[in-house]
């Protein structure tokens, strides 16, 4: 190092060819003398470290408050209020921290552990008008605490949107006259999902399912995926570059959703559906459309075989379509 100090002229260059930083470079020239048995950092005596005996007597007064229902603070407070001071609050939450026995320690309820595990619901469809799904989703005001409701029902198998209305309030009753407008046009389903908000548990729609023979399902709490095709159409409306994002009145989001559902049905190209209409997947002209892109597709790749590694297969809708069921499996509603 010395020689390729006087060659540079400057240590700090020579260390930079070398590779070594300043401080390692001191530390070799200056070591410090060893310990022979190095006490750990958590183990030495420096002067703010409360003292063993210290630490005993708060370990068991946060024992004796735990015993008795009560938490490390209230502790803390209560040997405080007594004129008492061992140490700082914070430091009576490490040390209760470190008590090997926490099975006095008060356990906080929470409203989820006291629930019983729902079954995840699992619902496949190899057609239309098998399974339908439906919520209601906020639409946004200028006024702050109000917004519209946006009720749909979708078919998850062509995703077309099968019913809809726009109201002020959630409401079962309300639910029930937009079914039951639904049933009249498209049939009755096997099934309908939903999630678990009150109109959709609501007891004037169970009956009204229980008799056109449906069954309904609900998502699991908390499980916001159990009910992916609503919130993907409801995501499609309020992305679309001309949403407005607020509505003055209700009969300006009315508008809205008539001229809305319109196009998504016969004119979206929706990408779950390799990019066919709802419309023409419920009502089976999607093959035909299939035909003229697989021939063109076809056509451009005689073409231009050189812009392919293989010979390209047109997508198609998928024949199953399901709410928590994976490719491999073989459960059935």
């Amino acid at each position: 190092m010395v020689e390729l100090t006087r060659t540079t002229g400057s240590q700090r260059k020579a260390l930079g060819i070398a590779g070594i930083a300043r401080s390692t470079w001191q530390y070799r020239r200056n070591p410090r003398a060893r310990v022979l048995e190095p006490v750990a950092q958590k183990d030495r005596a420096y002067l703010s470290r409360i003292p063993t005996v210290d630490r005993a007597v708060i370990a068991k007064k946060i024992t004796a408050g735990w015993a008795g229902g009560h938490s490390v603070d209230h502790t803390f407070a209560s040997t405080w209020d007594r004129g008492v001071m061992l140490a700082a609050r914070r430091s009576w939450w490490r040390i209760a921290a470190d008590i090997e026995d926490q099975s006095a320690r008060p356990v906080v309820p929470t409203g989820r552990g006291s629930r019983t595990p729902r079954e995840k619901p699992v619902l496949i469809a190899t057609g239309p008008g098998q399974v339908w799904s439906w919520d209601i989703t906020d639409l946004r005001s200028p006024w702050r605490g109000k917004a519209f409701k946006a009720y749909s029902i979708i078919d998850i198998y062509s995703r077309k949107i099968v019913g809809w209305r726009v109201e002020e309030r959630e409401s079962d009753h309300l639910a029930v006259a937009m079914f039951q407008a639904a049933f009249r046009q498209h049939g009755t389903p096997r099934f309908v999902h939903a999630d678990s908000g009150p109109a959709m548990r609501s007891g004037a729609l169970a009956e009204l399912l229980e008799k056109h023979d449906v069954t309904k399902t609900h998502n699991r709490p908390y499980v916001s995926n159990d009910n992916p095709f609503s919130e993907s159409e409801f995501r499609t409306m309020k992305y679309r570059p001309n949403y407005p994002g607020t509505f003055e009145t209700l009969e300006d989001a009315r508008g809205h959703l008539a001229e809305y559902v319109p196009w998504y049905n016969a004119t979206h190209r929706h990408s779950g559906i390799a990019l066919f209409t709802p419309q023409q997947v419920h009502d089976g002209s999607w093959r035909r459309a299939h035909g003229i892109r697989d021939h063109a597709l076809q056509h451009y790749h005689q073409q231009h075989p050189e812009r392919f590694r293989e010979r390209p297969t047109t997508p198609a809708p998928a024949s199953l379509v399901g709410i928590n069921h994976l490719a491999d499996e073989t459960a059935t509603n």
